[in-house]
């Protein structure tokens, strides 16, 4: 047997209430009659029931349930209205009919009786339907405060998990000893790529410091990290290494996360160039494709399990944090290539 849900079960309770309490007041009066009172009690459950289930369905049609405050109060109205004249309606209707059958006979007509009970009735009715309605937005809208709430913070926690795996991926001692056995050597061959070699990784310890990973940046900041990177790592791969950056300029300025082109770089770099002997290419691409901004790494290499343990930012991590971001409108898909290739792209909304 399915089990009943908690909307219908405050639907049931709610209305039921209040149709018993109208029955009671009708019982404490001068005149009650069982049958006429039973009928009632039957048929104003049903009434507010369908009037309201129907709205409900209608609102979440229309996603009303995800507009803000400001374009929802004008609906709201509206929708109240439109309730309070239809419960008005069928109220009467009921009250005429349920007296016509049950006492044989009436003495007035419908419409003389609409005339003389419309007003109370839709004044009920407008009540009713407010306390319904905002009742039920309110719910709603407690409901998405509390997720946006908890998605903040999941989001929060990433990020500090992100800034500190990236501060470990810079000061990770493999990664400290190559740049500065490298620089070593430099020192007496050339001292200008040393001081150079110096600067970059300066710079990259400066950006795992004091970049602010939660909020987004612009493409021509982050592929200049990228190109820091790769140039310090050029130093270390020399010709084992092949470096090819495309960005179209008219996506500059378009904000991306911090660290996500870097992410898949030094991926590229530790699970491919550094695993071949021959080294190989890292190859960077940004594009407008349709409505959506391309970006493109691709590296020589294999796709293999170790890949996913990634001691950047991570893939998983930059994954969650794509889908925090743009609510599930970007993508990211990581795949090897016939050629020996590996590459990721990102699928990011171009507004």
């Amino acid at each position: 047997m399915a089990k009943l849900s908690t909307y219908w079960k405050i639907q049931l309770t709610g209305w039921t209430a209040t149709s018993l309490y109208w029955g009671v007041s009708a019982f404490l009066g001068s005149t009650f009659m069982w049958t006429i009172g039973i009928a009632d009690f039957v048929l104003d459950v049903c009434i507010g029931i369908v009037l309201t289930h129907f709205y409900r369905n209608f609102a979440l049609k229309k996603g009303w349930n995800k507009l803000s405050l400001k374009k929802l109060i004008p609906k709201i109205i509206g929708s109240v209205l439109v309730l309070s004249l239809l419960y008005m309606f069928l109220i009467v209707g009921k009250l005429y009919l349920v007296r016509l059958f049950v006492l044989k006979s009436t003495s007035i007509s419908f419409i003389s009786f609409l005339q003389s009970t419309q007003l109370q009735v839709f004044i009920t009715g407008t009540r009713l339907m407010s306390i319904w309605v905002l009742a039920y937005h309110l719910y709603h809208y407690s409901r998405l405060e509390i997720e946006t709430v908890k998605e903040n913070a999941r989001l929060s926690v990433i990020v500090k998990e992100a800034q500190l795996s990236n501060l470990s991926a810079q000061l990770n001692p493999h990664f400290f000893f190559n740049s500065l056995n490298s620089i070593k050597f430099l020192v007496l061959e050339d001292p200008h790529s040393a001081r150079r070699a110096i600067d970059l990784l300066s710079e990259l310890l400066r950006n795992s410091l004091n970049n602010n990973i939660g909020q987004l940046v612009h493409l021509a900041d982050e592929i200049n990290l990228v190109r820091d990177y790769l140039e310090l790592e050029k130093i270390r791969f020399e010709e084992r290494l092949q470096v090819k950056i495309e960005v179209a300029t008219a996506l500059s300025d378009h904000l991306v996360l911090p660290l996500s082109i870097q992410t898949l770089v030094e991926n590229a770099i530790k699970h491919g160039i550094e695993k071949r002997k021959n080294g190989g290419f890292v190859a960077v691409k940004i594009e407008q494709e349709s409505d959506l901004v391309k970006i493109s790494v691709q590296n020589s290499g294999k796709l293999n399990k170790e890949i996913k343990d990634s001691s950047g930012i991570g893939l998983n991590n930059l994954r969650e944090r794509l889908l925090l971001q743009y609510k599930g409108k970007a993508s990211f898909e990581i795949k090897e290539m016939q050629d020996e290739t590996v590459l990721a792209t990102i699928l990011l909304p171009s507004t």
